[in-house]
């Protein structure tokens, strides 16, 4: 972690009045951005200027979190995304298959970057990065399909189209034991962290799982990843106790913040 990180937040909520206290109190509670899950931005899929005339907030949409299926029609889903994310000024989408592991071999994950490759070209072209997020029982998984995904990724100006989600809690669930040195290993394509605890099957706040988090944050530094962290709080934890929490918690654990 360095000087020039970001501090994001992501939480799932499940009625509109925590929807609402998380879009409008981020930055009251100490937060640089916001990830949105699919609910709290697709109903203004059609309409990003009602979504950017209600929720003006800088940051309030640092990046958009869609999950769907890697068909053609997820694609064209995908796609209008990216356009949403151009309008309403996002960063990022980070995109997550919604489909099994099992059965993908080296010659699909290579499909895949093929052709999310032209789905990042398409959301450069708009100011916005696409980020692949790794995860437990979806293509991307293992440090090995991380391989053979990014070997695949198109470039263009020397950098990969397609960037890297790397969510920390997802790793440890997939078995990967050495998360600074997936870091390490990755740091070329490594575009967006969520930072996740982790213990007994169970996603946790901050502090109360198994994770060495502060090794996690210093191989970040070493390898001087420059971007956002995102708190990607997905614990059972109330959103009041899930923002104050991971709060305190950078707080207390240097190098703590921007």
């Amino acid at each position: 972690m360095s000087a020039g990180n970001r501090i994001a937040f992501s939480k799932p909520t499940r009625t509109d009045a925590d929807t609402e206290a998380l879009l409008g109190g981020f930055r009251a509670a100490g937060y640089d951005g916001l990830q949105l899950k699919m609910n709290q931005f697709t109903p203004w899929l059609d309409d990003a200027g009602a979504f950017r005339a209600r929720y003006p907030e800088p940051g309030v949409a640092s990046a958009v979190i869609f999950f769907d299926v890697p068909d053609a029609a997820g694609e064209e889903r995908l796609a209008r995304v990216i356009e949403f994310a151009g309008a309403v000024g996002s960063e990022r989408v980070v995109y997550c298959q919604n489909r099994t592991h099992e059965g993908v071999d080296r010659a699909l994950l290579e499909a895949y970057a093929t052709s999310l490759s032209g789905h990042g070209r398409r959301a450069r072209e708009l100011g916005v990065a696409l980020s692949l997020h790794h995860h437990f029982d979806q293509p991307v998984m293992t440090p090995d399909d991380v391989r053979a995904f990014f070997g695949a990724v198109q470039t263009a100006d020397g950098s990969p189209l397609v960037g890297l989600t790397v969510d920390t809690a997802h790793l440890a669930k997939s078995g990967v034991e050495d998360i600074p040195g997936f870091i390490a290993e990755f740091a070329g394509v490594i575009d967006n962290i969520h930072l996740k605890d982790y213990a007994d099957g169970q996603w946790r706040l901050f502090g109360q799982g198994d994770l060495d988090l502060v090794g996690i944050l210093s191989a970040l530094r070493d390898v001087g990843y420059p971007g956002w962290i995102c708190v990607d709080e997905e614990s059972s934890a109330s959103l009041e106790d899930g923002l104050r929490v991971s709060r305190d918690w950078l707080d207390s654990h240097p190098p703590a913040r921007t």
